[in-house]
């Protein structure tokens, strides 16, 4: 367990999350293993079987910091809030917009777009570091990636953005193998699959896809957003949406540029991971915190806004994104437009 940029990782089996005054305290068999002064945090990451006492919770709600449960693959299970957290003109403004085929479907085209985008760039950059037999298929999904953004555009309903989303998708992660450039045998993906991951670089993208959706989902809270209603992700219960709809375009710019990252400078090797009884496969603890202590070193980055031209650090990112939608549900803002950064 450890803080990272204002949140609390816990991910040892058994761990307990206590209250104590007006500290949360890290308890693993008896044994305080860390204490954290509540107003340091902004949000607790209960992973796997990590218990978080009701008094700990109860001093989260009044102190504004959020619980999010998520399995030990990084799948958000639960997140619990601070009652009467958020905006409520704000988010009537959101619902009604969520109504709304022509702004749903605008939304829906936006995320999609700057995933498209985000995913391309990172193809034609490994493609330019590539040993000679994996440029030609890198280039050529790139390309086809790049084919596929004018039809995203012109898409009328949420629907069809929701296709070429699947489409493109499909075309990156069939040449994703040739990503890996260290122990392909081991780390080469065979498509995505989740719920369980069935491979180890699956296992590695769902436990940060987690983590993502996680500050996504904050990031929405901070801005005063319900995470829950969605444009490109349709209502469900129990799903994040709109949290879903911001990290898309975060996925390929965070999320997989962390696990190829790990993977090609060997800091994860395959004795990390467990295959279980009907082929899931599972990171071990230690894996699991270099994971983490990866993701929280690519958010201390600094890297420049593109819209807004200002200087933050990658974590600011889907903060001031999820401010511009925000200002765009308003009406101050024509036009949702997604971080497009070069990798």
């Amino acid at each position: 367990m450890e803080v990272q940029l204002n949140t609390l990782f816990v991910v040892t089996r058994g761990a307990t999350v206590r209250a104590d005054h007006l500290t949360l305290k890290v308890v693993v068999e008896k044994v305080t293993k860390l204490t954290v002064p509540i107003h340091q945090l902004d949000g607790v990451a209960a992973f796997g079987g990590v218990h978080v006492t009701p008094a700990a919770m109860a001093l989260c709600a009044e102190h504004n910091v959020a619980v999010s449960f998520l399995t030990e693959a990084g799948r958000l299970v639960a997140r619990v809030d601070a009652p009467g957290s958020g905006n409520v003109l704000l988010r009537r403004e959101q619902f009604r917009a969520a109504d709304s085929e022509t702004i749903r479907t605008a939304l829906a085209k936006a995320f999609v777009a700057g995933k498209i985008h985000n995913a391309r760039n990172l193809l034609l950059r490994a493609a330019r570091e590539a040993a000679a037999a994996d440029q030609p298929p890198l280039s050529a999904a790139a390309a086809r990636l790049g084919d596929s953004l004018p039809n995203v555009g012109a898409a009328e309903t949420a629907d069809a953005a929701r296709g070429y989303e699947g489409d493109a998708a499909r075309v990156y992660f069939e040449v994703f193998h040739h990503l890996v450039r260290q122990d392909r045998e081991s780390f080469a993906p065979k498509g995505r699959t989740r719920r369980p991951p069935l491979d180890r670089m699956n296992a590695l993208l769902s436990f940060l896809y987690g983590m993502l959706r996680h500050d996504c989902a904050a990031a929405l809270q901070a801005a005063g957003l319900d995470p829950s209603v969605g444009f490109l992700h349709v209502d469900r219960p129990g799903r994040p949406g709109l949290a879903l709809d911001l990290m898309e375009e975060f996925r390929p710019l965070i999320a997989d540029r962390v696990a190829l990252a790990l993977v090609n400078r060997q800091q994860v090797n395959a004795a990390g991971f467990t295959i279980r009884d009907g082929g899931g496969v599972e990171m071990s603890d230690a894996t699991r915190r270099t994971v983490i202590a990866e993701y929280q070193k690519r958010k201390r980055d600094e890297v420049t806004h593109p819209t807004l031209g200002q200087t933050c650090t990658v974590s600011r990112l889907w903060f001031l994104q999820a401010r511009i939608l925000a200002r765009v549900l308003r009406g101050d803002l024509p036009v949702y437009v997604p971080c497009l950064l070069k990798n």
